[in-house]
């Protein structure tokens, strides 16, 4: 099923993990819709900024899968409304940046980006009915910091 253009639902449900341990990672209607507005007002803008195709690391996970990689059952992943992804040759930093000032979203993470290394990291991005544009950084056993700081 195409949720867009570029992108499908087999790729935004996909998950090693769910396969492994044998867990359900089928998204009802709702999640469904959300997803479809996930890879309209983001990862479609992206793909078209940038021209270069990609696929989403992580999309939608189910309550189960998420408890399973130690994630919250109540993770924006779980409404179908988040995916973690990567641009090939682009610098995570710099697709930060260009979604920030760029697109309407609930939830912007620069996730584990080590500066001097462009291809570390990957950003996570959400949307919601009422989005915060709230914009983070994550650091490894430092933790989350306002803004995208490097």
């Amino acid at each position: 099923m195409n949720l867009s253009e570029h992108f499908t639902l087999q790729e935004l449900v996909k998950s090693q993990t769910a396969t492994r341990m044998g867990i359900d990672n089928t998204p009802d209607s709702f999640e469904v819709a959300y997803l479809e507005k996930l890879c309209r007002d983001i990862l479609e803008p992206v793909r078209e900024h940038y021209g270069i195709p990609f696929s989403p690391s992580s999309g939608y996970r189910s309550p189960e899968l998420c408890e399973a990689i130690g994630s919250s059952r109540k993770s924006q992943h779980a409404k179908g409304q988040a995916a973690d992804f990567e641009v090939p040759g682009i610098d995570n930093l710099e697709l930060a940046e260009w979604i920030k000032d760029n697109l309407d979203f609930d939830q912007l993470i620069l996730e584990c980006y080590m500066p001097g290394n462009p291809n570390s990291g990957w950003v996570h991005c959400s949307i919601s009915q009422d989005p915060r544009g709230e914009v983070l950084t994550y650091v490894k056993g430092v933790g989350y910091s306002k803004g995208l700081s490097t």
